[in-house]
């Protein structure tokens, strides 16, 4: 993982750019990293911060619960209500941290239903302010469940930081020390009843729960359902272990739709998935994924949204990682799912390993898509140096089956080979869809990106397919990957660890 930096830096940054923004200045104090050198890290955890800078807060707002202080006495930790059941707004003050204590839950789950929610459950609105810190505890973790909301608005210079209680003592950087953000919302999913041979019209009875927590369910009848916003968010050191095998994830989406606003957000050091999509139709742009244990980005359950934007790169994972896995999973008829997972992802960069990382026999590769996915990728790189890891892997016939997997625009360069060529499953197909495509490389690409994700040379000469031709959603560009240059700043002032802005 990145540096062993706390938040208290970034606590101090988002008050001084408060002030400023009181005196109508405002803007990030945080400098282009240019073409300077990219801090990979190493394994971290000896190192230690020194949580707040400043001075609590003498209390906690209305409506907040008192629980002391944190930071070796430096924040004043304001308890979150267990239930939102109305419009509470966590406001930004100096000196205040705001603990998810235990489980807090926005809103109870009002059904599959969109147009006849659940009479007896009550919604939930809640409103985070900017430069605001929420913090969690081991198995802390907070849930929006179905029909309500969370309108996490932050500004490049005063992002919204979802953290651990760890993080704010001042410990190292560490994976999965609280639970992480769990999303459900009433977009289609393909788990259906065993009935079902065709994905129904109305699928209000395609709802499913979440393997980690098996309270919370998700899925419906709403395509352009929205679950709210998040914008300008750090989410760290998540993903707890909840059961054996059964982690949270940094975010996790669950038929989430498209009427939800994801935006310049980052997922640094969960211990399990980055962001995973349980089905839904939600559209993501501007993630930062990194140092992530199992995988990057991960689609299940008929998901059918777009991404665009997307850095996803971790240096030693332990899990069995790739910087994408793509499922569908769900309910099937004849072989296929009833709706096949559609994840389309323009302008990445995946980079997977470092070249001196001893892994394991576990699978490692860039992209992995199986069990009747059908994705698109579009104007992006796979990297990586390490000789266990090849760059993409497709696995089964439904997941060949027309339209099967497309590649526009794409470039490879894994130590390991393009092509996972070693399961006896579908050992030509990755080769036979990639060869397909248009302007994609699998050999000789030379990689000049700088700090993992800013192109070079070589990136900026390739020919970018216009993506807005696959998905609406998709911005118009004239480059491969997720940063065009030095002078294409997006990531910068709202992120941690990367070069140039604070340490994780």
């Amino acid at each position: 993982m990145i540096g062993v930096g706390k938040i208290g830096t970034v606590l101090v940054a988002a008050m001084g750019a408060f002030a400023l923004a009181s005196c109508g200045g405002g803007g990030s104090s945080v400098t282009s990293p240019g073409e300077g050198a990219f801090a990979t890290g190493g394994t971290g955890g000896t190192a230690t911060g020194t949580g707040g800078n400043g001075t609590a807060s003498s209390d906690c707002p209305t409506g907040f619960i008192n629980l002391g202080t944190v930071a070796n006495g430096t924040l004043r930790s304001c308890g979150i209500p267990q239930l939102v059941t109305s419009n509470l707004t966590v406001p930004f003050r100096p000196g205040t941290a705001y603990r998810i204590d235990g489980r807090v839950a926005v809103g109870e789950d009002q059904g599959s239903d969109a147009q006849a929610p659940r009479a007896a459950a009550r919604s939930g609105v809640l409103t985070i302010e900017p430069g605001v810190t929420v913090f969690g505890g081991i198995s802390e973790f907070l849930v929006v469940n179905r029909g309500s909301r969370i309108i996490a608005d932050g500004t490049a210079s005063r992002p919204i930081i979802f953290t651990s209680l760890n993080d704010l003592n001042g410990g190292p950087d560490l994976r999965g020390q609280w639970g992480g953000i769990v999303i459900a919302g009433r977009a289609p999913i393909n788990r259906c009843p065993p009935t079902t041979t065709a994905f129904p019209a109305n699928p209000t009875a395609c709802e499913f729960r979440f393997e980690a927590i098996q309270t919370i369910n998700w899925g419906g009848n709403a395509p352009t359902d929205s679950s709210g916003t998040l914008r300008y968010v750090q989410v760290k050191e998540a993903g707890f272990e909840v059961a054996p095998n059964e982690e949270l994830n940094g975010i996790t989406f669950g038929g989430v739709g498209s009427g939800t606003l994801v935006d310049f957000v980052q997922v640094h050091g969960s211990a399990d998935d980055a962001v995973e999509f349980f089905g839904g139709t939600v559209n993501v742009r501007h993630l930062v994924l990194d140092q992530w244990d199992d995988d990057g980005f991960d689609t299940d359950e008929g998901f059918s949204g777009s991404a665009q934007y997307v850095i996803n790169f971790s240096d030693a994972p332990t899990e069995e990682a790739r910087c994408f896995e793509m499922s569908s999973g769900g309910s099937t008829s004849g072989g296929l799912p009833l709706l096949r997972s559609n994840p389309r992802v323009s302008n990445f960069v995946c980079r997977l390993g470092l070249a001196a990382t001893a892994f394991d026999t576990r699978q490692h590769q860039g992209v992995v898509m199986n069990s009747g996915t059908r994705a698109d990728f579009l104007n992006g790189i796979f990297v990586s140096e390490n000789t266990r890891i090849p760059c993409i892997d497709v696995d089964g016939a439904s997941t060949i089956a027309a339209p099967g997997p497309t590649f526009r625009s794409v470039a490879l360069t894994c130590a390991a080979g393009p092509f996972r060529t070693t399961d006896g499953d579908q050992d030509t197909a990755a080769a036979a869809l990639f060869t397909a495509g248009t302007n994609n490389q699998a050999t000789g690409y030379i990689s000049t990106l700088t700090q993992v994700f800013i192109n070079g040379g070589n990136e900026s000469a390739r020919v970018a397919t216009n993506p807005t031709t696959v998905s609406p959603f998709f911005l118009g560009v004239s480059n491969i990957g997720a940063v065009f240059g030095a002078n294409d700043t997006w990531y910068v002032g709202w992120t941690c660890g990367l070069a140039g802005a604070t340490a994780c």
